[in-house]
């Protein structure tokens, strides 16, 4: 399917396939892309319907800011149309409230997919909502301009769009939790050094970057790739002696590949 034609196109979502890569635009420039249940509904779909030849997922946004977080609308008593809106799920039971978060996060779940990689292009603001889908990727590449900050805790809220486990996973505990506290900005030359981003350029050279790291990566065989991510995510969570074992296995499975013995 040709790049230029949607295979998805609404709610300030658009999803492009171009053989093996695919993007995810964000497409609302004119509010700074903030975010609303709609949108994560139309994310959540574009990752249901990713084609199996997609290797690399890049996600970006139009305009000069990547997501400047929730839209508030969310806060008000109207909410936004057809949409209960925060105030009336936090009447709800704890059952409902708890199931429109887990729907809410499912947008932010699916870039970890093992047979994928997923890259985030960020540039100008990536705030709270925003800060967490770049950290739904498994790789950022930042403008110079950029500036996250999980302002959740300020407004008396926790992050809960799954940006905690790899906001601890690439800064450390201490980092993180001052981070997300403080609500302050992290910029371009700090998000590197600290690993949140891979590597930080001047805004002009943002899509080119990018596209450099995914040429990279589609120059590796895929099946390859999909075994060093799986043995990564599973390195925290594992013991020295069942990482050894996973890696055996892994490798097993790859020389019976190239030698034709694969199953």
């Amino acid at each position: 399917m040709a790049a230029q034609d949607p295979v998805l196109d609404q709610d300030g979502v658009r999803l492009t396939v171009d053989d093996a890569i695919a993007t995810v635009t964000l497409t609302n420039p004119a509010k700074r892309n903030v975010q609303s249940p709609a949108l994560w509904r139309a994310l959540t779909e574009a990752g249901r319907r990713l084609p199996g030849s997609v290797r690399v997922v890049v996600l970006r946004a139009e305009g000069k800011s990547f997501s400047a977080g929730l839209d508030r609308q969310a806060f008000t008593p109207e909410g936004f149309d057809g949409e209960p809106s925060f105030l009336d799920l936090a009447r709800g039971s704890d059952a409902e409230l708890d199931a429109a978060i887990a729907e809410y996060q499912e947008a932010f779940t699916w870039w970890r997919r093992s047979d994928i990689l997923s890259v985030a292009a960020v540039q100008g603001h990536a705030i709270g909502a925003g800060f967490q889908l770049a950290l739904a990727c498994d790789l950022r590449v930042v403008a110079d301009d950029v500036q996250f900050a999980m302002r959740e805790t300020s407004l008396g809220l926790v992050p809960d769009l799954t940006g905690t486990h790899p906001l601890v996973g690439l800064v450390g505990y201490a980092r993180a939790l001052e981070i997300c506290v403080t609500g302050r900005f992290v910029l371009a030359e700090e998000a590197v050094r600290s690993g949140l981003a891979s590597l930080a350029v001047p805004a002009d050279q943002l899509a080119d970057a990018v596209s450099d790291l995914t040429s990279a990566v589609l120059a590796a065989p895929r099946d390859a790739v999909i075994e060093t991510k799986a043995l990564l995510q599973g390195a925290l969570s594992r013991d020295l002696k069942t990482q050894r074992a996973a890696e055996r296995a892994a490798q097993s499975r790859r020389l019976r590949d190239l030698a034709g013995l694969g199953e």
